[in-house]
């Protein structure tokens, strides 16, 4: 017997077309997410080595942040292949991700105005994927009772 956390997509429903459309929708913006925090990431390194004021906590922040990028891509393609655990951690995620990101960017002074609008732009398109991957569509395919 398999337990909930553990349970599989019916195949019916996760390869309808529309169902694999808005899984090919979340795999973009996840991997938007991840290039654009990979682009953050590269900036703080290149002020690094230019020897330009670099905060540990911008190296932790930028490294984070592009590594919950790398998770969430991982789960969504799991989630595309029917893993139910997985659909309901990229939720949680895309929800809880950007409200982290905003949180942390409205600390006054606490980052440079440039890692402040590229986070939050980065906020932006994981918090997109909330839309998709909450939807009903998606939502369908994992029905509670599986």
């Amino acid at each position: 017997m398999k337990t909930a956390s553990h349970t599989t997509a019916e195949a019916a429903d996760l390869n309808h077309p529309h169902t694999q459309r808005a899984f090919g929708q979340v795999k973009i913006l996840v991997a938007a997410y991840g290039a654009l925090s990979a682009a953050v990431l590269i900036t703080v390194a290149i002020l690094a080595i230019t020897e330009q004021t670099v905060t540990s906590f911008m190296w932790g922040r930028s490294a984070g942040v592009l590594a919950s990028a790398a998770l969430t891509y991982w789960l969504t393609v799991l989630a595309s292949r029917g893993a139910r655990w997985a659909h309901l951690r990229v939720r949680i995620i895309s929800i809880t991700m950007p409200i982290a990101i905003i949180a942390i960017d409205m600390i006054p002074g606490a980052l440079p105005p440039w890692f402040v609008v590229t986070q939050a732009i980065c906020a932006l398109t994981i918090g997109a994927t909330a839309f998709i991957i909450n939807g009903s569509r998606l939502r369908a395919a994992f029905p509670k009772n599986s």
